[in-house]
């Protein structure tokens, strides 16, 4: 059955992806579900990172579920609400407002680099595979989706991943930059990432993340101000005590994110 679920614990939230016997493909009601439980956690104070991740270890998500496009991609209309839902869901992680972090083992291709590209951070099994195969099936890809891939990747290598459609292993991936770093335990690792980044002081964190997104989009004229209304903010805030508190007495900052 496909499904996303999620669980929050010790201010991680973890998203997990799953259509197991379609590799984890994306079907349209999963686009609709990740948007809906991305919004959720947008508003729960006490979810300070995301992982992403796919349904056990063989992939992450195979791309979406091509066994819909029969009936959800067969004309203008269908193709073009169908289009709408995977830009709600990618739209929605990269502007999440804490970190994500994509845990990628196994398949990771089409709309699964898609998702992972949205992401701040992504790391790899060993096993994991990387493919962007539009090319392969004569369909279009959007602008955004487009901007993502040279965002991260830079223009020569956007247009090599996409040009070929040829699958990267875990090592070529990293060489590209698509993942940051392999690791055997995947899932492990960015579990402990995750414990890192939600022990920091969460409007520190938030801030960064809003100035990250706000140089990723160009828009410096429209968000500068509100980045610099959310950098005030840690200067007012407790938690700027608390760590200076903490540093001068050589023990670990207790945050609270406010």
């Amino acid at each position: 059955m496909a499904d996303v679920t999620h669980y929050v614990q010790s201010h991680v939230a973890t998203i997990t992806l799953s259509n197991p016997g379609r590799y984890n493909a994306m079907s349209l009601a999963m686009w609709a579900q990740l948007a809906d439980t991305l919004d959720l956690l947008s508003h729960d104070g006490a979810v300070r990172a995301v992982i992403l991740r796919g349904d056990g270890d063989k992939a992450f998500v195979s791309g979406a579920d091509i066994s819909e496009f029969e009936t959800q991609r067969n004309d203008p209309a269908n193709v073009a609400a169908y289009d709408v839902a995977v830009d709600r869901a990618q739209t929605t992680l990269a502007q999440f407002p804490r970190p994500v972090i994509a845990a990628i083992s196994g398949i990771c291709y089409g709309g699964g680099l898609g998702l992972a590209m949205a992401c701040d951070m992504r790391y790899a099994a060993p096993n994991a595979r990387f493919r962007m195969p539009a090319a392969r099936l004569g369909l279009g890809y959007a602008l955004k989706g487009m901007k993502r891939l040279v965002d991260v990747l830079g223009m020569a290598r956007a247009s090599e991943v996409f040009y070929t459609a040829r699958v990267l292993d875990a090592a070529a991936a990293e060489r590209f930059g698509v993942v940051n770093s392999v690791h055997d335990d995947v899932f492990a690792h960015a579990a402990q990432t995750g414990a890192e980044i939600a022990s920091n002081a969460p409007m520190t964190i938030a801030t960064a993340k809003r100035a990250f997104s706000t140089l990723l989009s160009g828009s410096l004229d429209a968000d500068v101000k509100a980045v610099d209304a959310q950098v005030k903010a840690c200067f007012a805030s407790s938690d700027y005590a608390e760590g200076r508190k903490a540093f001068a007495e050589k023990r670990v900052p207790n945050f609270t994110g406010q």
